[in-house]
This record gives C-alpha cells, structure tokens and sequence, in this order.
C-alpha cells in the first residue's frame, strides 16, 4: 500500500505564500486509548514525589497522532490538499473499573491550496 501524500497542517487560518482555493469543510478525529491500572498508579506516585510520567507522556503522543492522521484522512478523502485552524483538545475519562481513559480529538478545516 502507498504512504499517502503528507497534507500541511496549521492551527493558524491559512498558510503563508499559499492561496486557498476551495474550503471543504470540518475535518476531526478522534483517539480514545486506555490507561492501565499499574501505569496510573505509578503515575500517581510519581506525581507524589515529582518527575515526568513517560508512560503517559507515550499514551498522549501514540493518540494525538492517531487523532490528528484521522482527521487528515477525512481531509484527503474530501480531496483537499491542506488542514488549517487546527485544534486538539484531551481529556480524561473515568470509567467503572477505576481506571481511566485517555480521549484526544483534532479538529480543523479542510482546503485546497494553490
């Protein structure tokens, strides 16, 4: 299967030395990854005494990047060629168990540039 064409992405309305000749739409993806049980509570003792959690450091890029390819593929298949106002937002969610998940959504506008 072919690697698909990288689309430029950019959280500001446009990109510069690039004119924007058709907007598309709303483009968004979604990640939602669960945290173990040991990995939370390691991470909380780590908060207790100090340091970087980098299991979750991991668990937050792995979505964000998922998120963020889902969205580009919504853009692609709408047949735009750039991503622009884009925006991810995280949050936690708590489930039955105790335990938590981790959900990352990017959003943006799709676009065909010049």
């Amino acid at each position: 299967m072919a690697t698909p064409t990288p689309i430029p992405l950019t959280t500001t309305s446009g990109f510069e030395g690039r004119r924007i000749v058709d907007y598309k739409g709303l483009v968004s993806g979604d990640a939602i990854l669960g945290a173990n049980m040991f990995r939370d509570m390691f991470a909380g003792i780590r908060d207790i005494v100090g340091g970087r959690a980098g299991s979750y450091e991991k668990l937050l890029r792995r979505a964000k990047a998922q998120a963020v390819e889902d969205m580009l593929e919504q853009a692609r298949e709408l047949g735009a060629n750039g991503v622009i106002g884009v925006d991810l937002d995280y949050e936690t969610i708590q489930v039955q168990d105790g335990g938590s998940m981790l959900m990352v959504a990017a959003s943006g506008t799709a676009v065909v540039l010049e």
